[in-house]
């Protein structure tokens, strides 16, 4: 038995209070149980404890109760929730409401209380990196209720979905409702890697199988033995691979390179892709047989875009990971406003990095639209040509159709002059030039703006168009080589 510091530990369940036996269990694994029966504890009894453990049922009242409670009395105590394990979206929900770890309501689990007894002994440390899912939109409850269904089912399962959406971390949630959830869950991403590392990396090799081969290495499949293995971007693996995967997959084994002997396997595999690898079929770059065997059961995250009710938690969500110690960072109601009418080609990811941004631009303050600098811009106009900016006027043009190059080299020096200037100013002018005329207009507007405002939100304001608009033509003007570094005077 590892021996561990005692840890004091309140115990909230109001349905079943633990045995005699249950307690002493508990105090083998370092906790000392205070079970708590009708009366509220003082102030006293929450400042002692140590560690929290509530039961939930239906819902995170308890736990949002507790936390008041907590707040209240100036401690800063961690809560572990107890959720049945047939109900992983409430478990999912108490994770992203602040406690500190899920674990199973069912019978005493030694292994899965020492993974709690290190986490309250140790400070604990925000992975800001890892990828977050909320499933606050209808089409994430759905997702995530299938999801549990089939985690259930030991098949090999293809989850798609663009990039940025979340792919690897419904991998996770997959495997952590399954019946493999205190297995190991080995990660790959077949696109980051030459081919011949990731293939010593998949099956791995018996010493002196290549020159450097000095010891024996256990392929990740071995690794990965009573657990899951995610195969990100599995359409990138190459085509020699792909045969001998498809050869694992089916005979549920693996031979090591440089070795004979076939070592058994029990792993499941779940593979990601943001390709559609029905059309990477038809281009014979992806194997259909392997198609087939990865598809037994094939889970699709939609867009950011396509599950809108998301959006605000995902964000409340990060700022609540990258403040860390600090305040939290707040949203303004025109920024929440800005978040759910932007698209998010960038899915998940992309929104991430925005509130990075924003937290870096407001500086403390609350986070208002003027903070919020999104990845990808484009605009519903677009222009006819890029503007030369050694001219005045960035809209000018110096090249000319073959016609209006032979009417000018037959014309004298007036026309010459007159030829020489600008398009938007010569008086015979063409409808491509009536066309460039009002964007130049447009183009001094917002320039006249920015220079007599305090900020591009009084900038669009004058203008009588949307901040967003703005951000967008400012953008498409830079694009052309035209200086507008004043735009983003805050």
């Amino acid at each position: 038995m590892t021996e561990h510091k005692m840890i004091n530990v309140l115990w909230f369940d109001t349905n079943r209070p633990l045995s005699p036996t249950e307690v002493v269990n508990y105090a083998g694994e370092g906790l000392a149980i205070t079970q708590v029966d009708g009366a509220e504890p003082d102030n006293a009894a929450l400042l002692a404890a140590q560690l929290l453990v509530v039961s939930l049922d239906q819902s995170t009242q308890e736990l949002k109760q507790l936390q008041a409670r907590l707040a209240a009395a100036s401690s800063t105590a961690p809560i572990v929730a107890r959720v049945d394990r047939s109900n992983f979206e409430l478990g999912i929900r108490a994770m992203r409401e602040g406690a500190l770890s899920v674990i199973s309501s069912g019978p005493f689990d030694a292994a899965e209380w020492a993974e709690v007894l290190e986490l309250a002994q140790c400070e604990p440390v925000k992975n800001n990196s890892q990828p977050a899912f909320v499933f606050a939109d209808p089409v994430s409850r759905n997702l995530l209720a299938l999801a549990e269904r089939v985690a259930q089912v030991d098949v090999t399962v293809l989850v798609t979905g663009p990039t940025g959406a979340g792919k690897e971390v419904l991998a996770r949630i997959l495997h952590d409702a399954s019946a493999r959830h205190q297995g190991p869950f080995v990660a790959l991403n077949c696109a980051a890697m030459p081919e011949n590392l990731i293939e010593d990396m998949l099956f791995g090799h018996e010493k002196g199988s290549f020159t450097g081969a000095s010891k024996v290495q256990p392929g990740l499949f071995e690794q990965a033995e009573g657990g899951t293995l995610f195969l990100d971007e599995i359409g990138e693996m190459s085509f020699h691979l792909q045969a001998k995967l498809l050869r694992i997959l089916q005979e549920r084994s693996v031979v090591r390179l440089g070795g004979q002997k076939a070592i058994d396997l029990n792993v499941r595999v779940i593979a990601a892709t943001n390709r559609d690898l029905k059309a990477a079929i038809a281009q014979q770059a992806f194997r259909e047989d392997l198609y087939f065997r990865l598809t037994a059961f094939k889970l699709t995250i939609p867009s950011l875009n396509e599950r809108p009710k998301d959006i605000l938690p995902l964000a409340e969500l990060f700022l609540n990971q990258q403040s860390g110690a600090a305040q939290v960072s707040r949203l303004t109601r025109a920024a929440q406003r800005s978040l759910e009418s932007y698209r998010w080609p960038g899915n998940v990811r992309e929104l991430q990095n925005v509130l990075v941004r924003g937290m870096v631009l407001a500086n403390g303050a609350p986070i208002d639209v003027q903070h919020l600098l999104f990845d990808d811009i484009q605009l519903a106009d677009s222009y006819d040509s890029r503007p030369n900016p050694a001219q005045g006027n960035p809209f000018a043009r110096h090249s000319h159709s073959a016609h209006s190059h032979s009417m000018h080299s037959h014309s004298g020096p007036a026309q010459a002059s007159a030829d020489s200037q600008p398009f938007w100013s010569t008086p015979q002018a063409s409808s491509e030039s009536l066309n460039g005329t009002v964007k130049h207009s447009e183009w001094q507007a917002i320039m006249n703006a920015l220079n007599g405002s305090r900020s591009r939100e009084h900038a669009a304001e004058q203008l009588g168009i949307s901040p967003r608009t703005l951000r967008h033509k400012l953008q498409r003007l830079r694009e052309q080589g035209i200086n507008v570094t004043r735009a983003y005077a805050r």
